[in-house]
């Protein structure tokens, strides 16, 4: 038996019987969503998709590959330069996107009992955070269809009395491969088509191969809402083949990636063969600093959020803590009661507060980190082991006695870790939140704001929130610094980052 997998007999519940759509859905045969058609793969070749509270397979999906990735680069290519979608307005695009949110609102129970299963999150989080998250985003990016702008300017050039009008305008990048990750499989998708549909691209999504079901889900309701064919394509299957044949391929104008930073780093040095355009949204080691006058009981409930969430498997988790030595043990010990206290179960168990990971190998990842962390001479406050059960459960979990030089605190672990450690003085703490290749997020707690004001711009992140952790919005920018990411999501930003400027001079 694992060392880290506790004997004992497990608490975990039974994972409820889905109901008869998702069911009905989840039978269906392996698909892809190509030129607005459900077709089968050209290989016939498929991937098993499993229930992480159980362990059990629960369906199966198409594995794309590169003959498939073809015809679905084509598909977009000839929708973007030809068709409905080339002449569209751009308040047509607002409505279908517009109709899109409407129809996830409709389905919204449906979609969040495909994630809890498809990711093993619970239902109530998913219908509560990805789902709305998703459907307020596509509403969001919706207006922005009809508020891409241009510039005029005056030019010095030419002989003297020439005069010349000249402007820049934006055009869309052309076609967009967009690769999302396994934690948030829904509103990563809206993340990546909205901004991109809005300004006029055309896009190839591949969901990862863990999370394919609310992408297909989603494909359905693209075209129940009108959306001309080729517009969005979507592939499933292992991202080893199809994903690195849309990278690629020279048909992809650009690429949009979430995930870890070393498959980012992979996609960064394929993209370069053929230039294309690249935004990276990659990993995070996000630091969460607590200085002395904060209220140990807030930070302990808000920390507890900050790492277990989504069972620590958030990019912008807040994994690393750093408490100020005179209210370091009230605040150890308000998140170990908040750690212990959480109930483990499958997502669709409506008394579950936290679900299992996404897969046994990320199981077996975390479990690793824990290790790891054991053998450099941490010592494990609370949980540190996985219950005995066919499911991907890993307990919430808090190190104590750590230091920069244990991987548990410099690598990015993706699972309810947190390590926890002492600070006396301000210039040290902001060293070590800064001594990381990651920059993606972090926070401040404390209710000086003078303090948090002159600490914020010290703090080399994308985000930086105070006395919260993990809120993210459509309108505000989210990306990072460092190996953390290039480009920004979100905003006017994520619509720029899908467009072109052209400028335009002519002699009058």
């Amino acid at each position: 038996m694992n060392a880290s997998v506790s004997p004992a007999a497990s608490p975990i519940a039974a994972q409820p019987i889905p109901s008869a759509a998702v069911s009905k859905f989840f039978a269906l045969k392996p698909r892809l969503f190509i030129n607005g058609e459900w077709v089968e793969s050209r290989s016939g070749k498929t991937v098993e998709v499993f229930d992480p509270a159980t362990g059990k397979q629960v369906g199966l999906v198409a594995d794309a590959g590169p003959e498939d990735v073809d015809r679905a680069v084509a598909a977009a290519r000839a929708a973007l330069e030809a068709g409905p979608w080339a002449v569209m307005t751009p308040s047509g695009r607002e409505a279908l996107l517009w109709k899109l949110a409407d129809l996830i609102e409709r389905d919204a129970a449906e979609f969040a009992e495909i994630e809890s299963i498809d990711n093993g999150k619970t239902r109530f989080m998913a219908s509560i955070v990805d789902v709305p998250g998703a459907r307020n985003y596509f509403r969001y990016m919706a207006g922005w269809a009809t508020k891409i702008t241009g510039t005029t300017m005056q030019t010095s050039m030419g002989p003297p009395g020439s005069k010349f009008h000249t402007y820049v305008a934006r055009e869309p990048v052309g076609v967009v491969a967009q690769i999302v990750p396994w934690n948030f499989p829904l509103a990563m998708a809206a993340w990546k088509l909205g901004p991109a549909l809005a300004a006029g691209c055309t896009c190839v999504l591949k969901p990862a191969e863990q999370t394919p079901m609310s992408a297909l889900r989603l494909g359905e309701l693209i075209r129940e809402a009108g959306f001309p064919p080729g517009v969005v394509n979507i592939l499933t299957g292992a991202g080893e083949l199809s994903g690195a044949a849309l990278v690629a391929h020279p048909g992809v104008d650009k690429i949009a990636f979430t995930g870890s930073t070393d498959v980012g780093k992979i996609i960064n040095r394929s993209a370069t063969d053929t230039l294309k355009r690249v935004s990276l949204e990659l990993g995070g080691k996000s630091p969460m600093i607590v200085l002395p006058d904060a209220d140990p009981n807030a930070v302990a409930g808000g920390s507890a959020g900050a790492i277990f969430f989504n069972a620590g498997q958030v990019c912008t988790a807040g994994s690393r803590l750093y408490v100020h030595r005179s209210i370091f043990d009230k605040v150890l010990d308000g998140v170990s009661a908040a750690a212990a206290s959480i109930r483990l179960g499958p997502g669709l168990e409506q008394a579950t507060e936290m679900g299992p990971l996404v897969s046994k190998e990320q199981q077996e990842r975390v479990l690793g980190f824990i290790e790891s962390g054991r053998q450099q001479g941490a010592s494990v406050a609370v949980g540190g082991e996985a219950p005995s059960h066919p499911g991907y459960f890993v307990k919430p979990t808090i190190l104590v006695n750590v230091n920069q030089d244990m991987r548990v605190v410099r690598e990015e672990i993706f699972g309810p870790v947190l390590v926890a450690q002492r600070f006396d003085d301000l210039d040290d703490v902001v060293k070590a939140a800064n001594d990381t290749p990651y920059g993606l997020a972090a926070s401040i707690w404390t209710n000086n704001l003078s303090a948090a004001h002159r600490l914020i711009p010290r703090i080399k992140a994308g985000t930086v929130w105070v006395n919260c952790h993990n809120l993210v919005d459509p309108n505000m920018p989210f990306g990072g610094y460092k190996q953390s990411g290039s480009g920004r999501e979100h905003g006017r930003v994520a619509v720029e980052m899908y467009t072109e400027t052209k400028s335009v001079c002519i002699m009058i």
